[in-house]
């Protein structure tokens, strides 16, 4: 028997429990319910998601989706074991339909989102999921990305298949199932060895994602966003994200041995297997690298080939996380008034590194540290911004004709010569 159907319109969701970092490297991280206390069942999964080798990070985006999912459950009246695939379909409506909730900067609060500006440029934001007029990407909606419910759907059903495995509890069924076929058959049943698997099945409610090239930052705007940093520190930090190709928090994860100037190259802790790869860096990216390490050992920050390459720049020293280099590029956009992200300066490095006919796409994909040879293939294809440019070009190309026609072709005429073989000589 399912459950009784409810009206979504006016379900409220409330902004209970939190995703609490312990600091604790056995237990990075914990959900905790609206009684302030640990979720049990999420604090089990994270040890055997921790146990198959899964870092600190994924176990934060997986608690941001598992405490989502638990807050429909308290908003619907259910327990996390009693649940069917009814409530299955009505959390991915309500994810589909309703707002996201609202988390206002403190700087922000009790104004008007649409008279907001740029403290630099004094440029208008965007309204919520249009396009940036610098970048074209879209903004920040009021829904939740299809992305963003394609992984929670995702995270949630493996949650389910994880203790239907335990016998946990008084759980049945998944209540996330997989999406309907038409008759019976083995899965890749007809698969071509030449070819990689394709995923079969999916989850029912797992949206489609739009496939498209990644984003990059054309050259002239990373020139004016280089122009525009306030340190040493933070021009160091993109001159090594766009010429290596790390992500993000994998160049924070450098410590100062890492560095090695001779070779020209910078170790880095890879984000899945966690092993340690030294990747190649341009000459530009050490002479800011050594003018910022200059600068900050004189102030008193910590040195030794074991600590931590990247720091704050005002005491207390601390090491550089993610969030702070956030902002930082961000600061840095709003000179633009453009909504790129650090994850974009390593999309950049791999069309540089991907469209140059003397490296070959191998190299690219050890150096970006992919899987597979089709992830990297993705930069092969056309940016966004050189499709316009090749679109703009052709309507010109067709307003020119269209002004300038070309001449007329003459009407054909007959050879001379091969009337003279016709006729057995010059005409009189």
């Amino acid at each position: 028997m399912g459950s009784p159907e409810r009206d979504l319109k006016r379900l409220v969701v409330p902004d209970l429990g939190r995703l609490f970092e312990t600091g604790d490297p056995w237990e990075p991280y914990w959900v905790l319910g609206r009684d302030g206390g640990r979720i049990e069942p999420v604090t089990a999964y994270f040890k055997d998601l921790q146990a198959a080798g899964s870092p600190a990070t994924t176990l934060r985006s997986y608690g941001m989706d598992l405490l989502r999912w638990w807050r429909f459950l308290w908003a619907i009246e259910i327990e996390w074991d009693r649940a069917v695939r009814e409530d299955a379909r009505d959390f991915a409506l309500w994810m589909q339909l309703a707002d996201k909730p609202k988390r206002v900067h403190w700087r922000h609060r009790g104004k008007d989102p649409s008279q907001i500006q740029s403290p630099t440029t004094k440029l208008r934001i965007p309204s919520p999921g249009a396009p940036n007029p610098v970048t074209g990407k879209p903004t920040i909606g009021t829904k939740y990305a299809a992305r963003t419910r394609a992984h929670c759907e995702t995270v949630v059903r493996g949650f389910y298949d994880f203790h239907l495995e335990r016998n946990t509890g008084s759980l049945l069924v998944n209540p996330f199932p997989l999406a309907r076929r038409r008759g019976t058959y083995r899965p890749n049943a007809h698969h071509n060895p030449e070819h990689d698997h394709r995923r079969e099945r999916t989850g029912r409610y797992r949206p489609k994602i739009p496939e498209g090239a990644p984003r990059r930052i054309p050259d002239e705007k990373y020139t004016e966003i280089f122009a525009g940093l306030r340190s040493d520190r933070d021009r160091a930090l993109l001159a090594f994200w766009v010429a290596s190709g790390a992500r993000a928090e994998e160049l924070l994860s450098s410590r100062q041995d890492d560095a090695s100037v001779g070779q020209q190259v910078i170790g880095v802790i890879r984000k899945g297997t966690r092993a340690h790869q030294q990747l190649p860096a341009s000459p530009d990216a050490f002479v800011w690298l050594r003018l910022y390490q200059e600068e900050a050992w004189r102030k008193g920050v910590p040195r030794g080939r074991n600590q931590p390459l990247w720091w704050t720049l005002r005491r207390p020293w601390r090491p550089l996380n993610y969030h702070a280099a956030r902002a930082m590029f961000g600061r840095a956009n709003e000179l633009l008034g453009a909504n790129w992200t650090l994850h974009d300066l390593r999309h950049t490095a791999s069309f540089r590194m991907a469209n140059d006919p003397e490296m070959s796409l191998l190299y690219v994909k050890e150096i970006l540290g992919h899987r597979q040879l089709s992830t990297t293939q993705r930069y092969l294809l056309p940016a966004l911004d050189e499709v316009i440019a090749a679109g703009l070009a052709h309507l010109a190309r067709r307003r020119q004709l269209q002004e300038n026609p070309p001449p007329a072709p003459s009407p054909p005429a007959y050879n001379p010569g091969a009337l003279d073989i016709l006729f057995g000589g010059p005409l009189t």
